[in-house]
């Protein structure tokens, strides 16, 4: 062969492969495309095994014995633990006793008070209004809540009697101070000593069994009242989430409790979560637990208990309230919430619904406050975000996103492992946080 004639088959050649692997990449990106579709489009269901799910058989048994043991020690009384990959499910199991002292088993589908679970709920009711326009996430919150428009700053506090002088705040509180708990309002009930005392004095309560009372009467009564700290400069735990659903009845025109059902619940399926439970589903609202101080077993809770100053029913979900608290009124079971994380790990879409655009999750899920909180993690907008230092602490990626619930109630999401993972207990109150990390590293442990 001549030299020319080398040239031109080389270069022939080279084009061909060029395009050879033009079209292969090409083929795999659809591939993949077709693979994310299709996991958007398809409902979480069993594995076949656990093994085709990538997950060890043998290893998920160990948090069987790690969850048994905290049953027969009397740590807990029941507990659920469920784990998705992948849109498949490899672990949903449930230990130990409902009721303890009646025997009556935990089963897989029961509804547990989920509190502040409810939160990230509402944050994504909060994003889909964002995303369709109804307001910019800086906006002033008195736009929307006119009460809020001339707003306080706690100076001096008098225990003694609940008395309190104030300066003004240096700016507005906005809609994105809420979504990260940097706008300065507390929590009744369970916030600071000033919190407490304040909001109890104005009947500003946290949520939870509160019976007939309206959210906007509590949420107007709340812009009359200080805040604790200037507006963005540091992170307080509040009732920033409860707000947040009354700005979704105010944009919206319509309930949180039906914005949830029309927008969410229903569209996703999830069919077994409320503020209220119907009286058909009353019967697997499981029994609260609580602790005894001094031997550290789970014992049954009275019926009623107390938070703060107030007093409520422990079966408070029973009830024929109309109070619809955004950061902490809905119970539901671990599989209906495991659908809500699994519609977030897709990009927003869940079995061919989508709530959500993939750009909007990405935010959510982004730090948004910086060294603000002061911690290993950071804050999204309705998610703690672990970083690299908190990926460093356990053995969830940076990246992963997670919140949990006060009556023992716990869920993160790892976009990196594509793994949903959720552990309901309902003891309040409880020491027994060990129990969520030794699922968390056993969980990451079985996978293969």
């Amino acid at each position: 062969m001549g030299i020319e004639k080398l040239v031109n088959f080389r270069y022939k050649l080279s084009q061909r492969m060029k395009r050879f692997f033009f079209v292969m990449a090409i083929l795999l990106l659809a591939t993949n495309v077709f693979a994310q579709s299709k996991l958007a489009h398809a409902p979480i269901a069993p594995a076949t095994n656990s093994e085709s799910a990538g997950f060890s058989s043998e290893r998920l048994n160990r948090i069987d014995t790690m969850l048994q043991g905290y049953v027969t020690r009397e740590r807990v009384n029941g507990v659920v633990g469920m784990l998705v990959h992948d849109g498949k499910i490899v672990y949903h199991k449930s230990f130990g006793y409902d009721n303890v002292e009646a025997k009556t088993p935990m089963k897989k589908d029961a509804i547990f008070r989920m509190a502040s679970q409810t939160k990230a709920i509402t944050s994504v009711a909060v994003m889909m209004l964002y995303e369709e326009g109804k307001f910019d996430l800086d906006d002033p919150v008195f736009y929307y809540i006119p009460e809020f428009r001339n707003l306080k700053v706690l100076d001096k506090f008098n225990k003694e009697d609940s008395t309190y002088t104030t300066v003004s705040a240096k700016r507005a509180i906005t809609i994105r101070d809420l979504l990260t708990h940097t706008s300065g309002i507390g929590y009744a009930q369970i916030g600071s000593p000033e919190a407490k005392a304040i909001y109890y004095k104005a009947g500003v309560v946290g949520g939870i069994g509160v019976g007939k009372i309206k959210l906007a009467d509590k949420m107007k009564i709340l812009g009359g009242l200080p805040i604790f700290h200037q507006p963005g400069e540091k992170f307080t735990y509040g009732l920033n989430t409860d707000l947040l659903g009354y700005l979704v009845e105010v944009v919206s025109g319509i309930s949180l409790d039906e914005f949830f059902r029309k927008r969410i619940f229903e569209p996703l399926g999830m069919k077994d979560t409320y503020f209220y439970l119907p009286k058909e589903k009353q019967s697997r609202l499981v029994t609260l637990y609580s602790e005894d101080r001094n031997t550290r077993k789970v014992v049954k809770t009275e019926p009623t208990i107390m938070i703060g100053k107030d007093e409520f029913t422990s079966d408070y979900p029973k009830m024929d309230g109309t109070y619809y608290s955004g950061g902490g009124g809905l119970s539901g079971t671990i599989y209906d919430y495991a659908i809500f994380l699994q519609m977030l790990l897709n990009g927003g879409e869940y079995n061919g619904k989508r709530i959500l655009s993939p750009t909007i999750v990405n935010m959510m899920t982004m730090d948004q406050i910086g060294d603000v909180n002061g911690g290993v993690n950071d804050i999204g907008l309705g998610f703690g975000v672990v970083t690299k230092k908190g990926s460093a602490v356990m053995p969830w990626h940076e990246g992963s996103y997670e919140w949990g619930g006060m009556f023992a109630t716990t869920y993160w999401v790892d976009p990196q492992s594509k793994l949903v993972a959720l552990i309901y207990r309902n003891v309040y109150p409880t020491s027994l946080g060990r129990i969520v990390d030794q699922f968390k590293v056993m969980s990451y442990a079985a996978m293969n």
